[in-house]
């Protein structure tokens, strides 16, 4: 039983599963039951108390996140708040702050004023920098001291890789891409520098104290996460799965919220035995998938690529999406970048939410399609999953010479199929 299901039956925090079951239009009762089997989390640190608390399962709509973040070379401070307001505009449901280098307390202490929905951050991010980028600097203590600051100042939930033993490492050699994930591949290379297992894993009861403290929802980290198709489905992947698998019964112990982070690239046709796989393997924890991206080819339209594999995960099994943008293999996304991320994966979560025949899902799929056959434009951008654009791209070349919005620019009047489709009801009539 987690803390935060305690405190809820103690009338403490209430209002988070209320709130979030009024989200999704679904009685408390069942937010509740969700979360005491572990199957499903609220992110809530209550020092942040975002104001948009969201929940994460399979019995609820898929949700999305979005990656922001400075670099050692790019952004600041104004271009990652300038992100965080576009990425939440865009519907983002969680935000994740994976900056690295310089002004790291500075940039999350303004992304948690503004952030209204839950905040997440990877820990070994700022345990290197505080050690200036070089491995040998960083520390088991350096960590959890990294782990306690960020918990103490509001983090709703944090990507730890814990489950990425020494043992592991080896079965990367033969990997064409070895280790692609940032905090994973700094933690092999500390073990393989000291000869030594993973600080978050042998310390691992001293980090589920400090997210116990504050509430803070531990998602797993996929450290060995395949980078490329090839990749795919390796014993180095699945050797991490299982440790995610005892771990999360760790955390259910302790009372800590836990979900578990999974690929990565992904050959379509692998993503639901994946699915599955970590649904069993973690006894339905709730599945915060990247993508995964179905194709390696198409650099500059990944957020494509990811938002088909995203479909699929979400209908066989995610329960969170972390968008891809454009840039993703390129460089650090800007804000338009960062906007399309948010939109494809909203648009996998939603259809892998129709195909999994969640009640409601298809509401405004049904209802949209009532305004393209009544030409009503305007119901069209108010149920548009991005209104502005869908107006401004019909405004483009819109057909203003008749007079009258009964048609667009792709058939004109003559040769349209919806007016076609409208007389022939008539005259059955």
């Amino acid at each position: 039983m987690t803390t935060q299901l305690d405190d809820a039956l103690r009338g403490l925090v209430s209002p988070v599963m209320k709130q979030s079951a009024e989200a999704e239009h679904v009685p408390c009762e069942k937010v509740r039951d969700e979360v005491a089997l572990g199957h499903a989390v609220i992110p809530y640190n209550p020092i942040h108390a975002p104001s948009r608390p969201a929940v994460v399962g399979r019995a609820f709509g898929t949700k999305v996140n979005a990656n922001l973040g400075r670099s050692t070379v790019r952004s600041g401070i104004d271009e990652e708040m300038d992100k965080l307001s576009v990425a939440l505009c865009a519907g983002a449901d969680f935000v994740m702050d994976l900056s690295v280098g310089e002004e790291l307390e500075a940039v999350r202490t303004e992304m948690l004023s503004r952030c209204c929905v839950p905040l997440g951050t990877v820990p070994i991010y700022e345990a290197l920098s505080r050690a200036s980028g070089d491995i040998s600097g960083l520390t088991p203590e350096l960590l959890l001291s990294v782990i306690a600051d960020q918990a103490e100042q509001g983090v709703d939930f944090m990507t730890l890789h814990a489950g990425l033993l020494a043992a592991h490492v080896p079965l990367t050699k033969k990997r064409v891409m070895g280790i692609v994930s940032r905090g994973g591949a700094a933690l092999a290379e500390w073990m393989k520098n000291n000869d030594t297992e993973n600080p978050l894993y042998t310390r691992w009861a001293e980090v589920l104290e400090i997210c116990h403290a504050h509430d803070v929802t531990v998602s797993l980290g996929d450290g060995l996460r395949p980078g490329c198709l090839a990749d795919a489905g390796d014993a180095a992947q699945f050797a991490e799965l299982d440790v995610l698998g005892e771990l999360v019964q760790s955390c259910r112990a302790a009372g800590v919220q836990v979900m578990v982070e999974g690929p990565g690239h992904v050959p379509f046709n692998e993503i639901q035995m994946n699915m599955e796989r970590e649904h069993t393997t973690c006894d339905g924890a709730p599945f915060y998938v990247l993508g995964p991206v179905v194709t390696d080819i198409a650099p500059g339209y990944d957020h494509i690529t990811s938002c088909i594999g995203a479909t699929a995960a979400a209908c066989y099994g995610a329960s969170l999406l972390c968008y891809v943008t454009p840039a993703e293999h390129l460089g650090l996304p800007t804000s338009e970048e960062v906007r399309q991320g948010v939109i494809a994966s909203r648009i996998a979560a939603h259809a892998g939410d129709v195909a999994r025949g969640l009640p409601g899902a298809r509401t405004r799929d049904d209802a949209i399609s009532e305004a393209r056959m009544r030409f009503d434009w305007e119901k069209q951008f108010e149920l548009a999953i991005d209104g502005d654009y869908a107006r401004a791209r019909y405004e483009k070349t819109r057909d203003a010479s008749a007079g009258e919005d009964d048609h667009c620019s792709m058939c004109g009047r003559e040769f349209c199929a919806v007016r076609t489709s409208r007389r022939i009801h008539d005259r059955t009539d």
